[in-house]
């Protein structure tokens, strides 16, 4: 058998002593108590090591051992199998190689690792087939290489060991609530010290409102523990909605208790939270409780959270309900659920309140999602009362006529209105008169002759629905062509009865009204004209025959150009009055 040297550690100091030991030593014979010594010192340091890092001393053990067969293979240039061997009596270290004893030759098939049993006898006498034959090698030619290649394996196995310590010391305690101490700060990541390992906090769960210096005690979110992570591994958060929960369940004795429990949280660090909260006991007041007298515990919670503001809301199962208390401190009008599958509401609030309740940057409605667990569309009642219009419309789908074709508005009337937008005859019959009133350089007066105009228009379009040719009856098409012509010479002849009668009733009123009726017509607002009197005198259609299509035309042209001249004389009135 090879003959093979001890090693020990010379005694050195904590941080040194693993690292610089391992260059191989010569033990002086007969120094039983300094071997004793070295052992003592070196198991010493092992042990230091261990607490220091939290980590089993026999994992540190372990890695000095397989430190020593790794740089002594390397020496010696083999691929054979390896192990270290640390005494703990005497502080020796040795290495040796070990092979597995076959039968014979045949039954070799790895040759650095097998050794027929011939072989094994020579060595050690006694071996047996199966047995394991473990063969010394030499460390005191290990030098200064070696003792590099050991001290970076141990460091990677302590350190390996380290995470390993921290990943099962932490994995299972996650969203918990942890109390750390800043130890320094990396950049814009602040590291804390939890005890037994440090924590990472990246800047986007900082609060922007917090600023810590070191040494500072704070309460921090242990998030999650990421073991390929090169620094610390344990990811906390200073914004995460469990710290506001815990420091409630702090503060908070019905909380901690349970008569008073926390249903939902949504949270923008350093901005606003908001909480949702229920009780258990119909005679104490969630929020009450969370508030305290004179507000003392949600302030308490405000100063640890650096001047966030919190919205407590008490809590409610009907949906449409939560949705308005979420919405705080802006005043809902209504709320209903535009879409059950989706889970998405329609808020409809006051035009006043509109930009309180979305809040600054859209936060307050964003929050209220966040709780609520739903989606939000608020609108105001203007833009409510728009869609409903235009989908009203949309379903009719009524034509639309422009603005000229009133021609009693004039032209002045029809370009201050098509400036305002209004271009169509059916937008302008459903506006206000207080709307029309806030469009520039339309006043009382001309604000009546719009109103007259418009009711004209719609007479005249209801009076030629009314006057239109009757249908004819099935089997009328087929009457002789003249049939048709007695029948309408028997109309025009009707026609012209029908309007002889309606001057002779003008005639009459106008010598028995004189000069009274004049003024009474000139007080009057609408617009009358003769053609309009005889009109009205007219019989139903059901008891006078429709007029001829030409007698038609013409009286409808000469009333026409009377109403013009009038509409512009009224006009000019206007104008001077509303300049006055």
């Amino acid at each position: 058998m090879p003959a093979f040297s001890r090693t020990s550690f010379a005694p050195v100091p904590f941080n040194e002593s693993i690292l610089t030991g391992l260059e191989p030593r010569t033990v002086p014979p007969n120094t039983r108590e300094s071997k004793q010594s070295m052992a003592s010192v070196l198991y010493q340091s092992i042990e230091l090591l261990s607490q220091e890092k939290g980590i089993d001393p026999g994992i540190v053990v372990g890695a000095v051992e397989e430190a020593i067969a790794l740089a002594t293979r390397k020496f010696y240039k083999t691929q054979e199998n390896m192990r270290g061997e640390l005494d703990r009596e005497s502080g020796e270290i040795t290495a040796y190689i070990y092979k597995t004893v076959v039968a014979d030759a045949e039954q070799v098939e790895d040759p650095l690792n097998q050794i027929t049993l011939e072989e094994a006898s020579t060595l050690a006498p006694g071996a047996e087939v199966g047995s394991e034959i473990r063969i010394y090698k030499d460390t005191r030619p290990l030098g200064r290489i070696a003792a590099q290649l050991a001290k970076q394996v141990i460091f990677q196995k302590v350190r390996e060991a380290e995470r390993d310590t921290v990943f099962q010391e932490y994995a299972h305690r996650e969203k918990e609530v942890l109390t750390a101490t800043v130890k320094r700060i990396e950049g814009q990541d602040v590291i804390y010290d939890l005890g037994k390992a440090e924590a990472r906090c990246p800047k986007r769960e900082q609060s922007r409102l917090e600023q810590f210096s070191l040494g500072e005690r704070v309460r921090v979110v242990l998030l999650k523990v990421d073991r390929a992570a090169k620094g610390p591994q344990v990811i906390v958060s200073r914004a995460a909605p469990e710290l506001v929960q815990n420091l409630f369940q702090s503060e908070v004795p019905e909380i901690y208790d349970n008569t008073v429990t926390i249903r939902a949280i949504a949270r923008e660090a350093g901005e606003r939270t908001k909480i949702a909260v229920q009780s258990r006991d119909k005679d104490v007041d969630p929020v009450g409780a969370c508030v305290g007298m004179k507000g003392m515990r949600v302030q308490s919670i405000i100063r640890e959270l650096r001047g966030e503001k919190i919205d407590i809301i008490e809590y409610s199962d009907e949906i449409t309900t939560f949705a308005e208390k979420a919405l705080q401190p802006a005043k809902v009008s209504r709320v209903s659920i535009s879409d059950l599958t989706d889970k998405q509401l329609e808020v409809i609030v006051d035009d006043t309140q509109l930009s309180l309740a979305i809040g600054k940057k859209g936060q307050n409605v964003r929050l209220a999602a966040k709780l609520l667990g739903w989606k939000i569309d608020i609108k105001s009642e203007e833009e409510k009362r728009q869609e409903v219009e235009q989908q009203m419309t949309a379903f009719s789908g009524g034509p639309s006529t422009p603005i000229e074709q009133v021609s009693e508005l004039g032209d002045g009337i029809i370009q201050k209105l098509v400036a305002a937008g209004i271009t169509t005859v059916e937008s302008l019959a459903d506006m206000t008169p207080e709307q029309l009133e806030e469009i520039p350089g339309i006043g009382e007066k001309t604000l009546e002759r719009i109103s007259v105009a418009v009711r004209h228009y719609f007479g005249h379009f209801e009076e030629g629905e009314e006057g239109h040719v009757p249908e004819i009856a099935e089997g009328a098409t087929d009457e002789e062509p003249e049939a048709v012509l007695e029948t309408d010479e028997a109309e025009a002849e009707n026609d012209s009865a029908v309007l002889t009668e309606a001057e002779n009733v003008e005639a009459e009123e106008e010598d028995e009204s004189g000069s009274d009726s004049n003024e009474e017509s000139e007080d009057e607002p609408e617009f009358r004209t003769e053609a309009e009197d005889a009109v009205e005198d007219i019989p139903p259609a059901d008891e006078a025959e429709v007029e001829t299509l030409e007698d038609t035309q013409n009286t409808e042209d000469a009333a026409q150009d009377e109403i013009e001249t009038e509409s512009a004389a009224s006009e000019e009135q206007a104008a001077k009055e509303d300049g006055a």
